[in-house]
């Protein structure tokens, strides 16, 4: 499999995924202390959006790629 032809599936399936789930969430830290023998931290739970518009773009994008890859060969 080409290079190409790696990069339009892996853009079809994250574009798939973003109109799936719409978001995702992570856990970051933001804060750590270490008192001695006590060790503190704040963890944060993020959440990001994906915007319908970036799926779809996704999508078209790793579909034209596929296409203009198989009329040139």
């Amino acid at each position: 499999m080409s290079g190409i032809k790696l990069v339009a599936v892996i853009l079809i399936v994250l574009g798939i995924l973003g109109l799936m789930y719409g978001k995702f969430s992570y856990t970051k830290d933001t804060h750590t202390a270490k008192l001695g023998p006590i060790d503190l931290s704040v963890k944060e739970k993020e959440t990001v959006n994906v915007p319908v518009w970036a799926g779809v773009i996704a999508i078209v994008v790793g579909g034209g790629l596929l296409f203009t890859n198989r009329r040139s060969a």
